[in-house]
């Protein structure tokens, strides 16, 4: 009996911080990956919707903030969503359109704060959950609030496998650098993730390991989507690398997205093109055989030992 799922990432990226425009690459890609590939879920990068700052400084250095940059916060601020909002139900809509569960990184306006967030958006549904960025990484933290316990769902899906089988899975987010924080890759692990999604700006190439590990660690699918950017998807007059030599073909972030099984197999990727959908067909089943050898909050945990060393320290 089949236990599998078609799954896509997306590597794309904002639209110059233009809402409509964005809204409607987001509806052509997922529309490109439910007739092409005829996936059911769909992962966007971090911060797709809203926009990734890159290089940018928003005036700021210890102690002072310059006018500038509270204009440059004030831009940015307007490009954010809210949730609910008509950005939201445009994606409900898509989603319902076509079928295909969403993933997607956004920047989320909440009054005067902004948040690093992802949206899962079910086609029958509508909007089913959200999770905030716990910590953004670095100079991030000048724009992006910090999100809390509230918000980091693992989420029952059921999809439908060939002919009237059912394909039952959960499915998580953890936003960029947050991959790299121990207790919340294993809080998402002890709720049962298998479809452990990342969507990032990280293009290192060591951002491939990193996913690897995850996968082979937590014994989950791993999606990761990354931003591709060049200076020509910016507004005009921001922030680059050398601003006495700009070119509108310079990247600014370089992608990198992929898929990796529950053994470390990388099914697709890593993509280094400027705009790509990868697609993998995803045996659920993967999972629990990962785990006849490795499960990291089971059989392998051992918190026996762990809370002995505490004593002893």
């Amino acid at each position: 009996m089949p236990n599998t799922i078609r799954a896509s990432v997306v590597q794309t990226c904002t639209a110059s911080f233009n809402l409509s425009d964005t809204l409607q690459k987001f509806e052509n890609l997922t529309k490109l990956a439910k007739q092409r590939d005829d996936s059911q879920l769909v992962v966007f990068p971090e911060a797709f919707i809203g926009g990734y700052p890159k290089m940018s400084t928003f005036g700021c250095v210890m102690g002072e903030r310059s006018a500038e940059g509270r204009d440059e916060f004030l831009r940015y601020h307007k490009s954010a969503i809210e949730i609910p909002s008509p950005a939201i139900s445009h994606i409900e809509a898509v989603s319902k359109e076509t079928g295909v569960f969403v993933v997607m990184g956004v920047v989320e306006r909440e009054g005067g704060t902004l948040y690093c967030a992802v949206i899962f958006v079910d086609p029958v549904e509508g909007l089913v959950g959200k999770h905030r960025k716990l910590m953004p990484t670095g100079t991030e933290r000048l724009v992006w609030g910090m999100g809390d316990g509230t918000t980091l769902p693992v989420l029952e899906k059921t999809f439908s496998s060939s002919g009237t089988e059912v394909v039952k899975t959960k499915i998580s987010a953890a936003i960029c650098w947050e991959n790299y924080m121990p207790l919340l890759r294993t809080y998402y692990y002890s709720l049962g993730t298998q479809i452990y999604c990342a969507p990032t700006v990280d293009h290192r190439p060591v951002w491939t390991n990193s996913m690897i590990h995850i996968a082979v660690e937590g014994r989950c699918f791993v999606l990761s989507a990354c931003q591709f950017a060049t200076e020509r998807d910016y507004p005009e007059g921001h922030a680059v690398v050398d601003a006495n030599d700009r070119h509108p073909d310079k990247v600014m972030i370089n992608g990198g997205s992929l898929i990796v099984s529950p053994l470390g197999t990388v099914l697709a990727g890593p993509s280094r093109k400027p705009e790509d959908i990868l697609t993998a067909e995803l045996d659920l089943d993967d999972v629990t055989r990962g785990k006849f050898d490795l499960d990291a909050v089971g059989h392998y945990a051992r918190p026996d030992s762990t809370s002995s060393m505490h004593s002893l320290g």
